[in-house]
């Protein structure tokens, strides 16, 4: 069963946040799991199963320049469908 349906994949460029305060804004702010976080201030990659990947995008956009946005529907790819 799939509780977060979005796979959501982005990088950031010129973030002032380190892994460690991303990894932690996300958790504290947005519902999701499977939370990966890599990276430095000059680029960063974010990936986080959610419900709400707008939220994610529009808060990380806020950071800096986001880019390579990817947002797969896993229950579709769970159906063998295109995400």
């Amino acid at each position: 069963m799939i509780t977060f349906k979005y796979d959501t994949q982005l990088l950031i460029e010129g973030s002032t946040l380190d892994e460690d305060q991303l990894n932690d804004e996300i958790l504290r702010q947005f519902k999701g799991d499977s939370l990966l976080v890599a990276g430095d201030s000059d680029l960063m990659k974010l990936h986080f199963h959610t419900n709400a990947p707008w939220e994610i995008l529009e808060y990380c956009a806020g950071l800096g320049e986001i880019f390579d946005v990817v947002v797969e529907d896993m229950v579709r790819q769970s159906k063998g469908l295109k995400g």
